[in-house]
């Protein structure tokens, strides 16, 4: 095999992988965008039902910061 086949393989390579990630890129978005949707309903949801989402998720974040990070456990 000869330098310019061996490079020319080379790019393929390189250009069917951003094909393929790209093309897993959208997908997984369109992922985030079904799970935003349904996120927005529920919070939607509890909403109409009085709760206060927001308290909900400052406490959560709250609890996330006093949670060491994993170097500092180690």
């Amino acid at each position: 095999m000869n330098k310019e086949t061996e490079k020319n393989e080379k790019i393929g390579f390189h250009k069917g992988s951003i094909a393929t990630l790209a093309k897993e890129r959208e997908e997984l978005l369109k992922l985030v965008g079904i799970t935003e949707q349904l996120l927005q309903l529920h919070i939607k949801a509890l909403k109409e039902f009085g709760v206060d989402i927001e308290a909900d998720l400052k406490e959560a974040a709250k609890k996330l910061k006093e949670k060491k990070a994993l170097d500092e456990i180690l």
